[in-house]
């Protein structure tokens, strides 16, 4: 089965800070900010780069995906500089079919800076660089349309040219998958985030906190009530009170993994989403999809990053 993804194609810059640094630059812990490429530069300015890897969360989904077997390909917009190369170098190690041709651009290639506070939550400052700008003249329908399935991230509502570009893709996807990506990202977008869900997903993964906010509740039977009406696959991450996935009027709970030694939360969604993808592949039942989700999920935390 082939799968393809499009999303921000990120380069992440991890480091370590802590709460008070949070409280002085009035970041939110746990949310994902958008800056310029000045906030940026200063925010580099001031901090301890641990790591650099090639992030976004559809492209860690698909690395993932891939790192399990799977035949992937990843769409993303990266500026031919220095960090566009890296970002294709090691997507291409990873046997990630790389479907975007790299040009000069006037915008350079994005970077989020990920910070780690002690409590290993990460918190997202995201310069979108070059990849807000992929529109729907990058997608190649042939590409999508011999796919068998893709993945998409609500992050690309961010932009209006990226916007076009998801809604091309839906229109040519055989099934289409999408993570609602992150809390605030549904409050910026609620009213097209819910249409989408209702009527042009197949498959939506959203944390508990992003299903509720969108559906304005804080009722989880309200919630997979909703989840049982639209009669779509709905999977639902609850950190440590597991997971559940919902279908029709089936509702599959997981429980999660304890005693781990959390290290960083970054990508643990990201990577739920690749183990229980494998498994559904596989026409695994959806608890043993929701168990391998887990462990894929679980064993991230434990490591810097969002590779396995």
């Amino acid at each position: 089965m082939k799968i393809i993804g499009i999303g921000n194609a990120i380069i992440d810059v991890l480091c370590r800070v802590d709460d008070e640094f949070l409280k002085k630059n009035q970041l939110t812990k746990g949310s994902m900010k958008l800056i310029n490429q000045t906030e940026l530069l200063n925010l580099l300015n001031i901090i301890k780069v641990e790591k650099k890897i090639a992030g976004g969360s559809v492209a860690n989904s698909i690395v993932g995906l891939s790192d399990l077997g799977n035949d992937v390909s990843f769409i993303g917009k990266i500026s031919d500089d220095e960090l566009g190369k890296s970002y294709e170098k090691d997507l291409i190690n990873k046997k990630v079919e790389f479907c975007y041709e790299k040009k000069k651009e006037v915008i350079p290639t994005g970077t989020c800076v990920v910070l780690i506070t002690p409590d290993n939550e990460r918190t997202m400052c995201t310069f979108l660089g070059s990849s807000a700008t992929i529109s729907e003249n990058d997608i190649d329908e042939k590409i999508i349309k011999n796919s068998s399935m893709s993945i998409l991230e609500g992050y690309l509502w961010d932009s209006a040219d990226s916007k076009l570009a998801f809604k091309k893709k839906i229109k040519n996807s055989k099934k289409k998958i999408m993570s609602l990506s992150d809390k605030f990202c549904i409050e910026r977008h609620k009213n097209d985030f819910f249409d989408l869900v209702k009527n042009h997903i197949d498959i939506i993964f959203a944390n508990e906190n992003e299903m509720l906010a969108l559906l304005d509740t804080i009722d989880l039977k309200k919630t997979i009530d909703f989840c049982k009406s639209i009669k779509k696959l709905v999977v639902i991450t609850r950190s440590d009170k597991g997971s559940l996935a919902v279908f029709d009027k089936d509702v599959i709970e997981c429980e999660a993994i304890q005693n781990l030694k959390i290290i960083d939360l970054t990508g643990a969604g990201d990577l739920f989403l690749s183990g229980f993808l494998n498994n559904y592949i596989k026409k695994k039942n959806l608890k043993e999809c929701l168990l391998f989700g887990t462990e894929m999920a679980s064993k991230i935390i434990q490591k810097v990053g969002a590779r396995l």
